[in-house]
């Protein structure tokens, strides 16, 4: 049994809009504040890490409380940071 072979009734375009010169700028999901909140979160993260990390005493109310509480408020500011809507310029 033979194959039929069909070509296409149209050539294929290409995405070539540099030679069109249509040439659009990039819109990217974060805006520049989005990445300076995510980078204030991770300082907050590694600094409560550093904090928990602390002395030899086990039970001091820095590594039992606040430390845990500054990881939370670096993850809840990497959340902000991620859900933040960028600024609508025209």
């Amino acid at each position: 049994m033979a194959q039929i072979q069909t070509k296409p009734t149209s050539p294929l375009k290409t995405s070539s809009s540099a030679k069109e010169g249509n040439l659009t700028p990039v819109k990217f999901v974060f805006d520049k504040s989005n990445y300076r909140w995510f980078i204030i979160a991770i300082a907050v993260v590694a600094f409560g890490f550093i904090l928990m990390s602390g002395t030899t005493d086990i039970y001091s109310t820095t590594k039992i409380v606040v430390a845990p509480v500054v990881v939370l408020a670096g993850f809840a500011i990497g959340f902000f940071a991620i859900l933040k809507k960028p600024s609508a310029k025209a």
